[in-house]
């Protein structure tokens, strides 16, 4: 796979990730619209601390499973989010099999150390006592 083309497959590995992101929040802030009514989403939207959970609060998968299962508004936004922040992790995923389908080694292990460093900050620092405190 030359060059030109394994820049053409990362730019739409980013370029779709977006986009799907965008949708999805898209899709959640017009749930939150209908729900709302036309009068209710200025306030739905507006910054209130005595209603939006601000510090210490629980988000889990299973919430958010359930969220969407229930086309909950704020769940379908968190899942665009979410999809979101994978997108340039998903690229890092993409760049170790385009490198590796070039047959150049020594990327596709730079590129899989990238890889793990990303999926250690995320998956595991928040485990580590010294970085919740």
């Amino acid at each position: 796979m030359d060059s030109g083309r394994m820049d053409s497959v990362i730019g739409d590995v980013l370029r779709y990730g977006v986009i799907l992101s965008f949708a999805v929040i898209l899709a959640g802030t017009g749930i939150l619209a209908i729900r709302s009514g036309a009068s209710g989403i200025s306030g739905a939207l507006t910054y209130n601390a005595g209603s939006i959970p601000h510090g210490n609060f629980t988000v889990s998968w299973a919430g958010l499973v359930n969220g969407l299962l229930g086309l909950q508004p704020y769940s379908v936004i968190e899942l665009g989010v979410l999809i979101l922040l994978a997108t340039p992790v998903s690229r890092v995923l993409a760049s170790v099999f385009l490198f590796a389908a070039q047959g150049d080694r020594l990327y596709v292990y730079i590129t899989a150390v990238v890889l793990a460093l990303l999926l250690f900050s995320i998956l595991v620092t928040p485990f580590i006592p010294l970085f919740n405190a």
